[in-house]
């Protein structure tokens, strides 16, 4: 089974609602996720890079055919909030993916850092942005925000102090393209979110206004964007979404990270996928993992 466990490391501390949600039952086993690998759903090959896209969130304007006989790559990490395993999960091959535009998450995440930094609040201009840039998934406010933060330097320091160790900022402008891995998706929703002593004391990087405010924004997502690891939920949900074809190939990366809350238990999940043919594809993909994959974990 390709399934293993990380450590948790506290931080230093698109396409409308497709179908019924569905519940993630407790319970599932963990053959669900062997199943998924020998359906070619989990592939435990490592996502090939492919070259950058003419822009760097959203389709390109003149995209590649499609290539045949492509296999999409995917993983997922899950930890839970409340259980006593403060493991995470990850089902598949922990390697590097494009974020596409869930980088906008750790944007904010740096933003916030930095003005906590300076001893100030973000002002009206730039909660328009943040605003914007979440629930929207603006491409323009990330790019005023992604200079205000200092472009990849000031995002690569910020992810030094919320726990993220794998994540590297885009070049330029680039920000879709910044290469991440699910466990450090989990690492960064941990710093919002909050886990262990980060939820119950107020401590680490980012401080309890900060962290209220970017779950606020990844709870009020424009509802055609509202698909992805919400799928899992049973009670309540909040993510980011990402998706970038490729001009390269034309084909499709496709990611979701976020807080499910199942049968009134929290978890933590990320689902990170490249290689598919068409969003939709990419879509159903993510959704079908997270639904197994908290499945599973509930079950452990």
């Amino acid at each position: 089974m390709r399934y293993r466990l990380l450590p948790q490391r506290h931080p230093e501390t698109a396409a409308k609602r497709r179908g019924k949600r569905a519940v993630a039952c407790a319970g599932v086993l963990l053959a669900s996720v062997t199943a998924l690998v020998s359906a070619g759903t989990f592939d435990p090959s490592p996502a090939t890079a492919a070259a950058p896209a003419t822009r760097p969130d959203g389709p390109s304007e003149v995209p590649a055919s499609v290539q045949p006989n492509s296999r999409p790559q995917v993983t997922a990490a899950v930890l839970s909030m409340d259980g006593r395993d403060r493991r995470t999960a990850v089902y598949g091959d922990d390697t590097p993916y494009d974020t596409a535009s869930i980088i906008k998450v750790d944007i904010l995440a740096t933003l916030l850092l930095q003005a906590q930094d300076a001893g100030r609040t973000l002002d009206a201009h730039e909660r328009a942005l943040a605003e914007a840039m979440i629930k929207h998934s603006d491409n323009d406010s990330a790019n005023a925000l992604w200079r205000e933060i200092g472009l990849a330097p000031g995002l690569e320091a910020a992810n030094k102090r919320l726990g993220l160790t794998s994540t590297k900022g885009g070049a330029g402008f680039l920000w879709g393209l910044t290469q991440t891995t699910a466990s450090d998706q989990i690492r960064l929703l941990g710093a919002v979110f909050g886990t262990g002593s980060v939820s119950n004391t107020g401590t680490g990087p980012l401080n309890e206004a900060s962290r209220a405010y970017i779950t606020s924004l990844m709870a009020h997502i424009e509802s055609d964007q509202s698909w992805g690891v919400s799928s899992a939920a049973g009670s309540g949900w909040a993510l980011k979404n990402g998706w970038l074809q490729r001009s390269a190939t034309g084909l499709w990366d496709i990611n979701s990270i976020g807080q499910v809350t199942v049968n009134g238990h929290r978890y933590l999940v990320a689902v990170l996928s490249a290689g598919n043919a068409s969003m939709n594809d990419g879509i159903s993909l993510v959704e079908r993992t997270a639904r197994t994959a908290v499945a599973s974990a509930a079950g452990r």
